[in-house]
């Protein structure tokens, strides 16, 4: 019996240079298992949050700097709209700060574009599993900024969670989606998601990746 072809991947492309959305549509054309469709493109953030409302992609693929704003903005606006389109910033920043403000604003990656293109390949797909991504260097980065006290206080303290909450978090931590840590666990996806819930509330963070630089700032573990 022949497999069904798995459903594509859908795209948005944020980025003011067409030069640039010309070379990653070129990067990801004949990429299949699953396929990477490029559903729209947009050069400014008031274009970028249209366009995702009427393509609604699985996945953003953004710059930082856009003539009428950040891609910052239109992470926060897009994620409003749309809360569960995943969003990946790419850009030639690197700066502590804005790798900082890409993981509280919502973003599940942040890439240098001097990534070469099977590991932006690789990205994708590993957002769109629901994965978080982050370059080494900005890894390392986040936690610097964390370990210097940005944005951390009482809320963020660890010890709010359950063991069990903190079993969960410790396995995000490790790049698993809620599929995975549900099997590890010997849980089901949804009450993964529930955990999950209550994890982002007793931290006061509202994404994945920002609860998982949390766990690793005070733990000192997670796979690199």
């Amino acid at each position: 019996m022949t497999e069904s072809p798995r459903k594509p991947i859908r795209i948005l492309l944020v980025d003011d240079s067409e030069l640039v959305r010309r070379g990653i549509k070129s990067v990801l054309a004949g990429h299949t298992e699953p396929p990477l469709s490029v559903v729209g493109e947009a050069g400014t953030v008031a274009a970028a949050v249209t366009a995702c409302v009427k393509h609604k992609p699985d996945l953003v693929l953004l710059d930082i700097r856009l003539p009428d704003g950040s891609g910052f903005d239109a992470c926060r606006r897009i994620l409003q709209e749309l809360p569960a389109t995943r969003i990946v910033v790419l850009t030639a920043y690197s700066n502590d700060n804005f790798v900082y403000e890409a993981v509280t604003c919502g973003a599940q990656g942040y890439l240098m574009k001097e990534i070469d293109p099977v590991g932006l390949v690789q990205a994708l797909r590993d957002v769109a599993a629901g994965r978080s991504i982050l370059d080494p260097d900005a890894t390392s980065r986040v936690l610097r900024l964390l370990r210097g006290g940005a944005g951390t206080d009482r809320a963020t303290d660890l010890s709010v969670l359950s063991a069990q909450e903190r079993r969960v978090l410790a396995l995000v931590a490790d790049g698993l989606t809620n599929k995975q840590v549900g099997e590890q666990l010997t849980l089901s996806e949804n009450t993964v998601k529930n955990y999950l819930v209550s994890v982002f509330e007793k931290l006061r963070v509202k994404r994945r990746a920002h609860a998982a630089a949390i766990y690793v700032q005070q733990t000192g573990s997670a796979k690199p």
